[in-house]
Protein backbone atom coordinates (compact mmCIF):
# COMPACT_ATOMS: atom_id res chain seq x y z
CA UNK A 1 0.00 0.00 0.00
CA UNK A 2 1.43 3.34 -1.05
CA UNK A 3 0.91 6.81 0.27
CA UNK A 4 0.04 7.82 -3.29
CA UNK A 5 -2.82 5.29 -3.43
CA UNK A 6 -4.10 6.46 -0.04
CA UNK A 7 -3.98 10.09 -1.20
CA UNK A 8 -5.90 9.23 -4.39
CA UNK A 9 -8.52 7.31 -2.40
CA UNK A 10 -8.90 10.18 0.07
CA UNK A 11 -9.30 12.62 -2.83
CA UNK A 12 -11.97 10.44 -4.51
CA UNK A 13 -13.90 10.06 -1.25
CA UNK A 14 -13.74 13.79 -0.46
CA UNK A 15 -14.56 15.13 -3.94
CA UNK A 16 -17.56 12.90 -4.71
CA UNK A 17 -20.77 12.97 -2.66
CA UNK A 18 -21.34 9.29 -3.46
CA UNK A 19 -18.57 6.98 -4.61
CA UNK A 20 -18.60 3.21 -4.99
CA UNK A 21 -15.32 1.31 -5.15
CA UNK A 22 -16.27 -1.80 -7.11
CA UNK A 23 -15.04 -4.59 -9.33
CA UNK A 24 -15.82 -3.62 -12.91
CA UNK A 25 -18.06 -0.83 -14.16
CA UNK A 26 -21.76 -0.05 -13.70
CA UNK A 27 -22.47 -1.52 -17.15
CA UNK A 28 -20.22 -4.54 -16.63
CA UNK A 29 -19.87 -5.38 -12.93
CA UNK A 30 -17.28 -8.12 -12.45
CA UNK A 31 -18.80 -9.71 -9.34
CA UNK A 32 -22.26 -10.30 -7.94
CA UNK A 33 -21.69 -8.05 -4.95
CA UNK A 34 -20.72 -5.10 -7.16
CA UNK A 35 -23.75 -5.81 -9.35
CA UNK A 36 -26.03 -5.78 -6.29
CA UNK A 37 -24.54 -2.46 -5.09
CA UNK A 38 -25.08 -0.84 -8.50
CA UNK A 39 -28.67 -2.14 -8.62
CA UNK A 40 -29.43 -0.59 -5.24
CA UNK A 41 -27.97 2.81 -6.18
CA UNK A 42 -29.71 2.79 -9.57
CA UNK A 43 -33.04 1.84 -7.99
CA UNK A 44 -32.70 4.79 -5.61
CA UNK A 45 -31.93 7.12 -8.52
CA UNK A 46 -28.75 8.35 -6.85
CA UNK A 47 -26.01 10.15 -8.76
CA UNK A 48 -22.76 8.38 -7.99
CA UNK A 49 -19.21 7.87 -9.17
CA UNK A 50 -17.53 4.48 -9.40
CA UNK A 51 -13.94 3.36 -9.20
CA UNK A 52 -13.01 0.06 -10.86
CA UNK A 53 -10.51 -1.45 -8.43
CA UNK A 54 -9.55 -4.09 -11.02
CA UNK A 55 -7.88 -1.34 -13.06
CA UNK A 56 -5.51 -0.26 -10.28
CA UNK A 57 -3.86 -2.68 -7.86
CA UNK A 58 -2.82 0.18 -5.56
CA UNK A 59 -6.44 1.29 -5.18
CA UNK A 60 -7.65 -2.31 -4.88
CA UNK A 61 -5.41 -3.01 -1.89
CA UNK A 62 -5.39 0.54 -0.56
CA UNK A 63 -9.17 0.84 -0.19
CA UNK A 64 -9.19 -2.13 2.19
CA UNK A 65 -6.70 -0.35 4.43
CA UNK A 66 -8.37 3.04 4.02
CA UNK A 67 -11.68 1.76 5.38
CA UNK A 68 -10.33 -1.10 7.49
CA UNK A 69 -12.89 -3.22 5.60
CA UNK A 70 -11.67 -6.39 3.85
CA UNK A 71 -14.09 -6.66 0.94
CA UNK A 72 -15.16 -4.81 -2.18
CA UNK A 73 -17.49 -3.11 -3.11
CA UNK A 74 -17.32 -0.23 -0.67
CA UNK A 75 -19.74 2.70 -0.59
CA UNK A 76 -18.83 6.17 0.66
CA UNK A 77 -21.38 8.95 1.12
CA UNK A 78 -20.22 12.50 1.84
CA UNK A 79 -16.80 11.23 2.89
CA UNK A 80 -18.12 8.56 5.26
CA UNK A 81 -17.74 4.82 4.78
CA UNK A 82 -21.20 3.20 4.63
CA UNK A 83 -20.34 -0.44 3.94
CA UNK A 84 -20.36 -3.18 1.36
CA UNK A 85 -23.22 -4.69 -0.62
CA UNK A 86 -24.64 -6.71 2.29
CA UNK A 87 -24.82 -3.64 4.52
CA UNK A 88 -26.24 -1.63 1.61
CA UNK A 89 -28.98 -4.25 1.14
CA UNK A 90 -29.82 -4.27 4.86
CA UNK A 91 -29.96 -0.47 4.92
CA UNK A 92 -32.05 -0.42 1.73
CA UNK A 93 -34.57 -2.92 3.12
CA UNK A 94 -34.80 -0.95 6.38
CA UNK A 95 -35.33 2.33 4.50
CA UNK A 96 -32.08 3.76 5.89
CA UNK A 97 -30.47 4.30 2.47
CA UNK A 98 -33.57 6.20 1.35
CA UNK A 99 -33.12 8.49 4.34
CA UNK A 100 -29.37 8.80 3.79
CA UNK A 101 -29.95 9.96 0.21
CA UNK A 102 -33.02 12.05 1.03
CA UNK A 103 -35.27 9.85 -1.12
CA UNK A 104 -38.86 8.84 -0.49
CA UNK A 105 -39.28 5.10 0.11
CA UNK A 106 -42.19 5.18 -2.31
CA UNK A 107 -39.91 6.27 -5.17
Amino acid sequence: MTDEAQARIADLVKTNDVVLFMKGTPLFPQCGFSSKAISILDHLGVDYETVDVLQDQGIRQGIKHYSDWPTIPQLYVKGEFVGGSDIMMEMYEAGELHTLFGKSEAA
